[in-house]
């Protein structure tokens, strides 16, 4: 059996996105009998344990932690000094872990959140594989302007790879850029959501739900299933809205510290009334609201993949997004892209009156709507399935020697 130790800052049950997720969904298809995973995550809050099994992954969490805390109390003191921490706690945690467990590989989520303790311990233990995942979604100058304190270790997250696995040419753009030899670099992307891929919520399910957000007859929903953060943009879809009808609502799934931001802008342009927060959802729910709504709008000003666009499109949702980053490598539009299957309404990031364009020709085109809608679910089908990814992962990635 090879035993994999993990770096990621963040793990279930909390602050989960796109690469805790794609975490879970790829270890949890591995066999079991050829693969151990452990991890070296933050606890940040107190009631977690120290060490849990959670799905295939042992768990051992370390740093400063309080009870329960809440989303803002992450980004104040003293919970805000976990992330800088973490480069180096996780380092020795590894070392020390090592010690009891005896482990073939090393695996980092992100070279920005995780690379440092990983290519620390590959430093010292250059005899154990490490393999780097890439999947930022913020964008590179801001990442490499945000590691400049540790750039010698951050560069190492990088040139120590025995593999870097990236979830998109875009980033493995980034990864040349940085030092990584052709060779070693692996384009495998991530996966939509298993349950809208596989159609598990029920209509009894999404309709009970839309009785509880008041979702009345003639209502559309616009959606945003993403993290409540300016790369995200959910302030140009709250400026598209003030010039969409008023039986237009956004319905935005999640949390994050652009929500405060966005819940006055929404009363300063006068649609405070049409824009419904929810909150963190756990992302087993998420398919649902999905499902409730009519059209996903995500016009990111950077993104690594886009998840939760996938996800959206394996829900069967006409999708309203940039093609920043790794959008462009599965948001076409007949416009932008002639030479490819539409699969997409792509506008220009901070652009609000294209989204108001793109929304009212998606209502008013039905049947142009499902040919698209149709297409995308193709796509994502037979290109980002998780089945397909972790066989990709144990082949390519952690079966080498």
């Amino acid at each position: 059996m090879k035993k994999i130790l993990i770096f990621s800052l963040a793990y279930y049950p909390n602050q989960v996105g796109g690469a805790e997720s794609s975490i879970k969904d790829i270890t949890e298809r591995l066999d079991q009998t050829e693969f151990e995973f452990h991890m070296v995550t933050l606890r940040y809050n107190s009631e977690f344990k120290k060490t849990e099994k959670i799905g295939n992954v042992l768990v051992h969490r370390i740093g400063l932690t309080k009870k329960n805390p809440s989303f803002a109390d992450l980004g104040k003191a003293p919970l805000d000094f976990n992330k800088a921490l973490y480069q180096f706690l996780a380092a020795g945690k590894a070392c020390q872990l090592h010690r009891k467990y005896k482990y073939d590989a090393t695996w980092a989520m992100m070279a920005h959140s995780a690379g440092v303790p990983a290519a620390i311990f590959k430093m010292t233990h250059p005899q154990i594989k490490y393999f780097l995942t890439l999947q930022e979604g913020d964008p590179i100058d801001y990442i490499e302007k945000t590691m400049k304190p540790v750039w010698p270790l951050f560069t190492r997250a990088f040139t120590k790879a025995d593999k870097v696995q990236v979830i998109s040419t875009f980033l493995a753009d980034w990864a040349k850029k940085r030092g990584v030899p052709d060779d070693k670099i692996e384009l495998i992307y991530d996966g939509a959501n298993p349950r809208d891929l596989n159609e598990v919520v029920s209509e009894q399910e999404v309709t009970e739900l839309k009785k509880t957000l008041n979702k009345k007859a003639g209502e559309i929903y616009l959606v945003n299933t993403a993290r409540l953060v300016h790369q995200k943009a959910n302030d140009d879809v709250i400026r598209a809205l003030k010039l969409l009808p008023d039986n237009i609502k956004f319905l935005i799934v999640g949390d994050g510290p652009d929500e405060a931001m966005l819940k006055n802008l929404a009363k300063e342009s006068g649609v405070e009334n049409r824009v419904i927060f929810t909150g963190r959802v756990d992302r087993s729910e998420v398919t649902k609201y999905r499902k409730a709504a009519d059209v996903f709008v995500c016009p990111s000003r950077s993104e690594g993949l886009g998840h939760a666009l996938l996800s959206a499109m394996a829900s069967r949702l006409p999708v309203i997004a940039t093609q920043e980053g790794g959008l462009a490598e599965f948001i076409f539009d007949a416009q932008k892209n002639p030479d490819k299957e539409t699969t997409a309404w792509a506008v220009d990031k901070d652009s609000p009156e294209q989204i108001v364009s793109a929304v009212k020709d998606i209502l008013a085109n039905p049947e142009k709507t499902k040919k698209i809608t149709d297409t995308a679910r193709r796509m994502v089908e037979t290109k980002y399935n998780w089945d397909m990814i972790a066989q990709d992962m144990r082949d390519k990635i952690f079966s080498i020697s």
